[in-house]
């Protein structure tokens, strides 16, 4: 091909429609390239359809309170699987065919076939070359399943083909209690599907703050068997598959393979960069302009393996396309690091991770959810929410939390770390009465206890009643 393009974007996800967004505004010489499935991860198999399916889950789990409610009849709902799993792939499709509309209206400007560096400028797909000014390589991730479980067939489950099933099996392994994991796992246990969560690291979700580790530990464990710090062995079983971690081995129906995803990147042609690369084979990747070394290339989204996250993506292809056709590439500020996972209680992290808190410069404050009089209202009167601030400043850094509707709360504390806001700042806001928020209110008077004081006239220094109707 003698045309250079301005640009060429590798693949159709998140990441890819954003970069293909923002060049589309300066530039119509651009080609974007896509293998496999159109609609993007999240739309077809990830955060879409996986939460279609924990809604169900909880409104069917919530029959269990009824009866403390004073609602009588829920221990006679039932289930209906099938008609479940069909609706969660109506609405799957809906997302899918909204995501396909930003493709499709891209006419001749967008092919499909697998694309390979042949070098900085010049981008393979099947026997035909392109070049182009610049290339961004949004390629996306794919479920890792073990060489070795692959024998098994279609009883090991991924993501990719969870949602497809007409039903659901009566006993289930999640290997791998990540985020995913977690939220599937207790979904299926939620909607009568017997559950039993593995995972090779000590501590469930990736947490990194012990306390809250220890309150998901227990809330899950309520509902499914967990076990932890394990390496998992699959075996042929009569009756299902055998699943062997440690000294227990039990029999299932199928196994959901939950312990990763891997950057779709193999023969992608990194070795024609001329840059080095890393023990993963991954080259490297400024986070500020997504660029790899000093070259027109850019990698964004999941394929970089970094921030596997939607927001992320779209920030990435973001700034991917901005500077795929800038004549300088401009450096970001990226976002507060913002993590929900929708399980019950909700876990979410905002900001520092606790593995980097410094007992000699910050401190922490809690609030238990157990006495929270919203909570308690509504029968969710359990979890644990822990904010971490700077000993000097008092400026809020981060929290981990473990609580009811956390991925709200997340937000309020993600905008605080953002605007640098100290822990007088959060007193000083107005919290209703009564909301779940009033907690967070508990933990910001606690970091309060152990800074600085603020003077009387100073509206963060009303404290609480100590009542629970009150506070």
């Amino acid at each position: 091909m003698s045309e250079t393009l301005d640009a060429i974007v590798v693949g159709a996800g998140s990441a890819g429609l954003a970069a293909v967004r923002e060049i589309g505004k300066r530039t119509d010489r651009f080609l974007l390239v896509n293998d496999g499935p159109y609609g993007t991860t999240c739309a077809r198999v990830g955060c879409m359809p996986s939460k279609v399916l924990i809604e169900v889950a909880n409104a069917f789990h919530n029959r269990g309170i009824l009866d403390t409610l004073g609602i009588r009849g829920g221990a006679g709902l039932s289930v209906d699987l099938p008609a479940v799993l069909a609706r969660v792939r109506a609405l799957r499709d809906d997302f899918v065919a909204g995501t396909l509309k930003l493709t499709d209206r891209l006419g001749d400007r967008s092919i499909s076939g697998r694309a390979k560096l042949i070098g900085p400028g010049r981008v393979e797909v099947g026997s035909r070359e392109y070049r182009a000014r610049s290339i961004v390589l949004a390629t996306g991730s794919s479920p890792v399943v073990p060489k070795s479980w692959r024998a098994f067939g279609d009883r090991i489950l991924t993501t990719d083909s969870l949602f497809e099933q007409q039903a659901l099996p009566g006993r289930i392994a999640v290997v791998g209690l990540g985020a995913i994991g977690v939220e599937i796992a207790q979904a299926l246990s939620r909607l009568g599907v017997q559950v039993w969560g593995f995972d090779a690291a000590e501590r469930i979700a990736g947490l990194a703050d012990p306390k809250v580790e220890t309150v998901l530990r227990e809330a899950l464990g309520a509902e499914f068997r967990i076990r932890t710090g394990v390496a998992v062995e699959l075996a042929e079983a009569a009756g299902g598959i055998a699943v062997k971690a440690g000294d227990e081995r039990i029999v299932v129906d199928k196994v959901l393979a939950a312990i990763g995803r891997r950057p779709n990147l193999a023969d992608l042609g990194f070795d024609t960069l001329g840059v080095k690369l890393d023990e993963r084979g991954m080259p490297p990747v400024d986070p500020g302009t997504m660029r790899i070394g000093d070259l027109p290339v850019f990698l964004a989204g999941d394929a970089n393996g970094d921030r596997a996250l939607l927001h992320e993506a779209a920030d990435e292809g973001h700034i991917a396309g901005l500077n795929a056709v800038a004549e300088k590439p401009l450096c970001f500020q990226r976002r507060t690091p913002l993590g929900v996972v929708f399980c019950a209680p909700n876990l979410a992290t905002v900001g520092l991770r606790f593995d980097r808190f410094d007992e000699a410069t910050m401190v922490v404050g809690e609030a238990d959810f157990r006495r929270q009089s919203r909570a308690r209202m509504s029968g969710r009167d359990r979890g644990l929410a822990r904010v971490y601030a700077d000993r000097e400043s008092g400026r809020l850094l981060g929290a981990t939390m473990c609580v009811p509707e956390g991925e709200h709360m997340a937000h309020l504390l993600a905008l605080a770390v953002g605007q640098g806001l100290t822990v007088a700042d959060l007193l000083r806001m107005p919290i209703y009465h009564p909301v779940l928020e009033e907690g967070l209110r508990g933990a910001f008077r606690e970091l309060a206890r152990q800074l600085p004081g603020s003077g009387d006239s100073d509206l963060a220094a009303c404290g609480g009643f100590q009542a629970e109707a009150l506070d």
